[in-house]
């Protein structure tokens, strides 16, 4: 356990470093304000936070810098949530007061306005991943040979897609194919909606529809749904300023795996709830080990319905990312209840 002096000069090392990117020396922690202590006393204990590992030495001549350890201890018992700006609290009021149209929007526009507020990589993953259920299946025809295809999740979302109907398909046809589907597909998880539709479900419409494989064709059309359609990114180009990704070899890997959109969802699903923070190589991909990943996420009536995530450098000021996810992820509550009424 460090002493509160050791407290109080590792919060100073890491404050000085997140703002200046530069290694931390006594002297200029000398001159803040708020710490009163000589350079050879804290020359001393900067040596002995480094024996401990929660700081680390550049160069022989050089300041120290925090260790992924001492950015953990940090995050577990230095850092406080601070109070928003009156700009941030406005970009909020004003995104919060918009009426949005479309669900999509909400998401992109979140992730738009959370890499703007911190300068880095926003990934917001939207509902339905992978928990939300089929509540309901609708065939609405708009003529002969197309209609519409409602698919309604447990969780209220509603999506609709025009499908071409195969030649020769009857009202009649319609009407039998959505109630065997209903009957067989309620509660089933969305990504699993295409293999039961051809692993179980085909052979009984067979016997009832006329045409039902061109049918099921169409169908597999609505009911596709792609985890990549829910991840919602902004910001991938700032890591460009971030003096950590002067390295082209690594940022190209960041910036592959910022491409690999299932691949991002996965890490996202697999992040408990709540706010949590992902420093360094605590992260289990290895093209985000010089990262902080800072999640929240978000519900609505109990249910967990997405999450949240802040991606940058590990030198990465938490205190202010920690109070905006913290902030952000309470009013998506508030947000998502007037859209789902």
């Amino acid at each position: 356990m460090l002493t509160e002096r050791q407290r109080m000069i590792m919060t100073a090392i890491v404050d000085d470093y997140i703002r200046s990117a530069e290694p931390v020396g006594s002297r200029s922690i000398s001159k803040r304000g708020d710490i009163a202590f000589s350079p050879a006393t804290i020359r001393n204990e900067m040596s002995d936070l480094e024996e401990m590992g929660y700081l680390e030495q550049p160069h022989t001549s050089a300041g120290r810098i925090p260790s992924n350890k001492g950015y953990r201890y940090y995050v577990d018992h230095l850092v406080k949530y601070g109070t928003l700006s009156g700009h941030e609290l406005n970009v909020m009021k004003v995104f919060f007061a918009e009426k949005i149209q479309e669900m999509e929007q909400i998401f992109q526009q979140i992730a738009s306005v959370l890499s703007h507020l911190t300068n880095y990589t926003s990934i917001v993953l939207g509902p339905e991943v992978f928990s939300a259920t089929l509540k309901h299946l609708q065939i609405i025809p708009l003529d002969e040979q197309s209609g519409v295809a409602i698919i309604v999740t447990n969780t209220g979302h509603v999506e609709n897609k025009v499908i071409r109907f195969p030649e020769g398909i009857t009202a009649a046809d319609i009407e039998k194919t959505v109630h065997i589907l209903n009957a067989k597909l309620k509660n089933v998880p969305l990504l699993q909606l295409r293999a039961r539709l051809y692993n179980e479900i085909s052979e009984e419409l067979t016997r009832y529809v006329n045409g039902c494989e061109e049918l099921v064709k169409a169908l597999e059309t609505a009911i596709d749904t792609d985890e990549q359609d829910r991840i919602y990114m902004s910001g991938t180009t700032n890591m460009l300023i971030q003096p950590e990704f002067k390295d082209v070899d690594k940022l190209k890997h960041l910036l592959d795996l910022l491409g690999e959109t299932p691949t991002i969802a996965r890490l996202l699903t697999s992040i408990p709830e709540g706010i949590q923070v992902r420093i360094g190589t605590e992260n289990s991909l290895d093209a985000i080990a010089d990262c902080s990943l800072i999640t929240a996420s978000y519900s609505l009536g109990g249910q967990n319905l997405g999450t949240i995530g802040i991606l940058g450098p590990t030198r990465m000021d938490y205190a202010r990312v920690l109070s905006l996810l913290d902030h952000l992820s309470k009013d998506m509550a508030v947000l998502l209840g007037r859209w789902y009424k």
